[in-house]
């Protein structure tokens, strides 16, 4: 393992969270009179807040009051999808054991909001490996843009040569680049093998274990 410090995505990375999403963000739209966007197009926009995606997805300018009101919508259904949807991807907590029993640090940086994040990091028996998370409400600007990743970096002083973004979508991997870190493309998540290779990531994976293996 050629690294100190592994800083992960969350959904689609850690955790298969895609029904959940599909689930939530169709239902929401729904109640809120709004036409629902499509598996694929939800798809796509996994990986940046909500802020951002919903106002892309929506059929119908949202005001700011209207928006926030579809956001709450959202998390309400998706705190009631979790139980039956939200898992780790297999290997993934055997995975983290091994990376803590090598002494490496561990850390999320997510667009889902901070409470949000560490209560689904504790309902699937990760939050014992990872030394911090943060969410969208901890930085100004959201992915692709790096201030997750400099957040982390700069408050655990992290060598940036020694450390790694790991994720499934095409804006983690612009994020990392920004950061100056290397990058870590999975596969297992939201977006395709060829989106992915097309941002040039320093490292593309396909099963978990290759994060033993190969990083």
């Amino acid at each position: 393992m050629n690294f100190d410090n592994y800083i992960f995505d969350f959904d689609g990375t850690l955790a298969d969270s895609k029904q959940c999403s599909i689930e939530a963000t169709k239902e929401a739209f729904a109640q809120f009179g709004l036409t629902e966007p499509s598996d694929s197009e939800i798809i796509h926009y996994m990986g940046i807040p909500i802020e951002k995606s919903f106002m892309e997805m929506s059929d119908r300018f949202l005001s700011e009051e209207a928006l926030d009101q579809l956001i709450q919508l959202f998390r309400e259904q998706y705190q009631q999808f979790e139980a039956r949807y939200l898992c780790s991807y297999s290997g993934i907590a055997e995975t983290l054991d091994q990376l803590s029993r090598q002494n490496k640090q561990m850390f999320v940086v997510s667009s889902k909001k901070t409470n949000v994040l560490q209560r689904n990091l504790e309902h699937l028996g990760l939050s014992r490996f990872i030394k911090e998370a943060i969410g969208s409400d901890k930085v100004k600007h959201y992915k692709p843009d790096p201030d997750g990743l400099q957040y982390i970096l700069q408050n655990h002083n992290l060598n940036p040569a020694n450390s790694i973004y790991i994720g499934d979508a095409i804006f983690d991997i612009q994020m990392a680049k920004a950061a100056g870190i290397k990058s870590c493309a999975v596969t297992w998540g939201s977006h395709s093998s060829k989106d992915l290779i097309s941002e040039n990531p320093d490292y593309v994976l396909s099963e978990v274990d290759e994060i033993i293996r190969v990083l």
